[in-house]
Formats: C-alpha cells, structure tokens, sequence
C-alpha cells in the first residue's frame, strides 16, 4: 500500500505535467496504436517482433499516462509566492563564500528540479538549508561534500 503525499509544484511546473498528459494522450496514444495496427497487417502474432514491440510501447505510454494523472491528483500548486524569505517558486541569489562566487537557484518541488537550470529541490540539502531564510542570512549547509557557507543577497519572484 502506497502512502499518497502532496505533490509541491510551480504554475510553470503545473503546466509542464499538463501538457506532457495531453501530448502522451492525444499524440503518443494514438502514434502506438496505429503501429499496433501496422505490425499486426504483418502476419502470424507469436512471432511478431514488431508487434510485441508496440505493444511494449503500448504498455509503456499507458503506464506514464496513469503516473501523470496521479501525479496531478495530489498536485498542490504555489500560486502566493512571497519574497520576504524564501520559499517554493522563489528565485534567489546567494553568495558562496568559499568558492567567493554568486549563484542564482530557484527553488521548486522535487519532481521539477533540474541541476542543468540551477533549479533546485525543497527536499535538496540546499533547498531544505534555505527555506524560510531571508535576505543577508548566512547559513552553513551540510552537502554530501562537506559544508557550504552562503549568504542570501537576493529573493525574488
């Protein structure tokens, strides 16, 4: 039995799950059944190959589409976003006073990080380190690399 939690999301991150949902349903869905279509014109279906491969895709869309529609039930999406400490939705500027260099992340719920676009997870140790702080804190963090030692310059929306 699988304990549902609260899914925290952006609006950016909202519309990002919905319009995976409708590309997988609208486009992927009917792209796979109509190669279920085409490989079953090729004969004998016990020794399809192509066959048993859309409909592993098959399985595989339908698999997705069921995880995305759960994923939106349990949706809780962060609409106030307010700039007097940091919070989900926040972007903020932090100096790294070891590597004496400014960063800039935002922070978003887990299923929306993305290290690539300095996007970071409320449950990161970073993430977790710096909700509810405010401008010209200073906090040292614990990461799997050791401590990390910034001060909050900017909060912004």
């Amino acid at each position: 039995m699988s304990e549902e939690k609260t899914i925290t999301v952006t609006e950016e991150g909202l519309k990002k799950l919905q319009d995976e949902l409708a590309y997988l349903i609208n486009v992927k869905r009917p792209e796979v059944t109509k190669n279920i279509g085409i490989a079953r014109g090729f004969g004998d279906l016990s020794e399809n190959s192509e066959y048993d491969e859309a409909k592993n895709e098959q399985a595989k869309v339908e698999a997705q589409i069921a995880e995305l529609e759960n994923t939106l039930k349990h949706v809780h999406v962060v609409a106030q976003i307010n700039t007097d400490a940091i919070s989900i939705g926040t972007k903020v500027k932090v100096h790294d006073m070891d590597f004496d260099e400014d960063i800039e992340y935002t922070l978003v719920g887990s299923n929306e990080a993305n290290a690539l676009e300095n996007k970071i997870s409320d449950q990161s140790p970073i993430g977790r380190a710096i909700i509810g702080a405010k401008v010209g804190d200073m906090l040292s963090i614990a990461i799997p690399s050791g401590q990390m030692r910034i001060q909050i310059l900017e909060i912004n929306k």
